[in-house]
């Protein structure tokens, strides 16, 4: 991210208001947008050239070129590293992997084998885009990031198998409730596994703490602790509403909140 690159003067966050939800939805699909796979290395070098500039106060005020740099870089570069993220696991790449995996989970009949090579293929993504983002003020070993991995998959297939036997032996749920039940174990499986990744594949972030910027010499494991809690609560969030109830839930429940 533009953190990254050299210059004292900080950049705006976004060009849209995110004190408000439509504000930090817009910047969000700002980030995840999968047009940014399609940048090429000189056309990262050049955004990230204009951004420098800007921080280094040779450029005025934002224009609509230095948003469209930012959204690059953003988009593009770890903000601890400056490097940039390998390509499969970048946010922007997030959307359409992620559909590919949520639509294997959710294919009806898929029995044992189906449904522990569709939890391998999605922990195995989780903990790639886990790595390849996490914050490396506090880098993990390769020994941790494997027993991370192997986990992790343990989790997610065991509650998926475990549910998937369970729920047909319900003997007073009636069938209708049987299938909604069924549908749901790639959540709980998931979700649980999900939770049990971000805190094994970041938990040095809790124990050691985080770089806290602007003071990038200070580490603190509130900030860890508060990080990790919140990614899990968003995960679970985004399946609930991806994968089950269409993104538009969010927006109207979101809406409703607010007229109340």
């Amino acid at each position: 991210m533009s953190a990254a690159l050299p210059g004292n003067r900080a950049l705006p966050a976004s060009q849209y208001d995110l004190a408000t939800y439509w504000g930090r939805v817009k910047h969000a699909a700002e980030i995840s947008d999968p047009r940014m796979l399609l940048i090429s290395k000189k056309g990262l070098e050049d955004s990230k050239e204009l951004i420098a500039s800007y921080k280094l106060g040779k450029i005025a005020q934002m224009s609509p070129e230095l948003w469209h740099a930012k959204k690059v870089v953003d988009a593009t570069i770890h903000p601890d590293t400056g490097e940039a993220v390998m390509l499969p696991f970048r946010m922007s790449s997030f959307v359409l992997s992620n559909l590919i995996v949520t639509a294997g989970m959710l294919t009806p009949g898929l029995g044992t084998t189906g449904t522990l090579l569709w939890q391998i293929t999605n922990q195995s993504l989780n903990v790639a885009i886990n790595n390849a983002n996490a914050n490396k003020s506090t880098p993990l070993s390769t020994s941790k990031i494997v027993q991370s991995y192997l986990l992790a998959v343990g989790a997610s297939c065991s509650v998926a198998l475990g549910l998937n036997a369970l729920v047909p032996r319900l003997k007073r749920v009636s069938p209708g409730t049987k299938m909604v039940l069924g549908r749901l174990v790639p959540f709980a499986a998931v979700a649980s596994a999900g939770a049990l990744n971000v805190f094994l594949m970041r938990g040095e972030e809790i124990r050691m703490g985080i770089d806290v910027y602007p003071a990038l010499s200070a580490e603190d494991k509130a900030a860890g602790k508060s990080d990790q809690r919140d990614s899990v609560i968003s995960r679970a969030q985004q399946l609930t509403r991806d994968g089950y109830t269409g993104p538009g839930t969010g927006e109207i429940a979101e809406d409703e909140l607010v007229e109340e």
